[in-house]
């Protein structure tokens, strides 16, 4: 298995394949997370690629003293793409002065769950049943992730910096 892969920061060339990803992963072009409606595709970012072709993307929002990993998805794990990309985030967090790198995932995400408090994240908030409001903004978001559990809750992790 190929383990090697380089980062690179988007690109306005990369906007449109952004967009088509988070369609794919996604169900539509938008992601929301405490309430708020993000457009990857238009957010500063991340992508790792191996042999010319994407193995992982990480999307962020700087906000007041916080740099907010809205988007990461790997698609080579357990080789450190997603390890990576919070790295260069970290990076991005700490030349703008950031306070805090912070994320939002939902309360099925079980790996996630894990991997991020691997990575030194912590929990630093829970909102519960916000998915019903989340579905009035995105009507795509499943009642249940892939393991079967219900999607009600945001879970926020942060480090900081």
């Amino acid at each position: 298995m190929q383990t090697d892969f380089t980062l690179r920061p988007l690109t306005d060339d990369d906007h449109y394949w952004v967009r088509e990803k988070m369609i794919e992963l996604w169900g539509a072009e938008i992601v929301i997370a405490h309430g708020e409606v993000f457009r990857p595709a238009e957010l500063p970012g991340f992508i790792a690629e191996a042999n010319n072709k994407a193995v992982g993307l990480l999307t962020y929002h700087i906000s007041g003293s916080g740099c907010e990993i809205v988007t990461i998805d790997s698609w080579r794990e357990g080789v450190g793409v997603g390890t990576r990309l919070i790295e260069a985030a970290r990076q991005v967090a700490g030349r703008e002065k950031c306070r805090r790198l912070w994320l939002v995932t939902t309360n099925d995400n079980i790996q996630a769950l894990g991997f991020y408090q691997k990575r030194g994240f912590v929990i630093s908030a829970v909102r519960l049943n916000v998915f019903e409001k989340n579905r009035l903004l995105k009507p795509e978001i499943p009642l249940y992730g892939e393991s079967g559990i219900p999607i009600r809750d945001e879970i926020e992790f942060e480090i900081k910096l």
